[in-house]
């Protein structure tokens, strides 16, 4: 059998993942003790693998997630009030398959957004298209959308995503137009999506942040009703962390 052509014809396929399993093969020395079936399978399953992992990397590339994070890396010892139970039935993701929102509030330097990038991280290995978004960063991307017409196709692609991640709500109170925006955005995921947000404010606090009583109102009826919820509190873990001293 040619086997190089073989390979050369795998790649200019697209299978890669075959080819680079053929090319092992060739290389071990007791390959022939298996069967043309099993050696087919192995091939096959390296194809998936492939193919799985590259899709991963597109989902995560698109994702752009703020930190590297995962919820392997998460701290627990830190005294902040985190329920790991909580945080270990959030990491399979039935949540999202359900339908539901999460938001996640704290002081500054409690770690809300690596606990958000790390559950959105996993959103993405179990196969969700993910998208972190800073709110101010985004409303001042949903204006510049208005002028030059992108605002509807920026929608869409909002309401198509699996698992949006706003985070750092609260920093500024929102304007009429921002929270209009915000309650578009909701408004299309609402029952069909999943949606987290952080923010420094503790939940009583947001109806006074968005402004507009009746928008705020359909914002939280839309966001609060069907989140888990998560409080951190505690000293800031950038403390903690920090290789500075006195």
């Amino acid at each position: 059998m040619l086997t190089h052509p073989t390979i050369d014809k795998l790649r200019t396929l697209k299978f890669t993942g075959m080819a680079k399993a053929m090319e092992e093969q060739m290389s071990m020395p007791d390959i022939e003790s298996l069967s043309f079936d099993e050696r087919l399978g192995l091939l096959i399953d390296r194809e998936m693998t492939a193919r799985e992992n590259r899709r991963l990397d597109t989902r995560l590339r698109k994702a752009k997630l703020r930190q590297n994070a995962s919820v392997e890396d998460i701290d627990y010892h830190h005294p902040r009030g985190l329920d790991k139970s909580l945080i270990l039935k959030l990491s399979d993701c039935n949540w999202i398959r359900e339908h539901n929102n999460l938001i996640i509030t704290g002081p500054t330097g409690t770690g809300k957004t690596f606990l958000a990038c790390a559950i959105a991280q996993k959103a993405c290995r179990e196969g969700y298209s993910t998208q972190y978004l800073r709110l101010n960063r985004l409303f001042q991307d949903l204006v510049i959308a208005k002028g030059d017409g992108r605002y509807s196709k920026l929608l869409s692609s909002f309401a198509k995503t699996d698992l949006l991640l706003f985070d750092d709500f609260g920093i500024a109170k929102l304007n009429q137009d921002q929270a209009r925006d915000l309650l578009e955005i909701l408004d299309d995921r609402h029952g069909i999506r999943s949606t987290i947000f952080t923010s420094q404010f503790p939940i009583e606090k947001w109806h006074d942040l968005i402004g507009d009583p009746t928008l705020a109102d359909a914002i939280m009826d839309r966001l609060v009703h069907n989140a888990y919820k998560i409080k951190l509190k505690g000293d800031s873990m950038r403390k903690k962390n920090s290789r500075l001293t006195n």
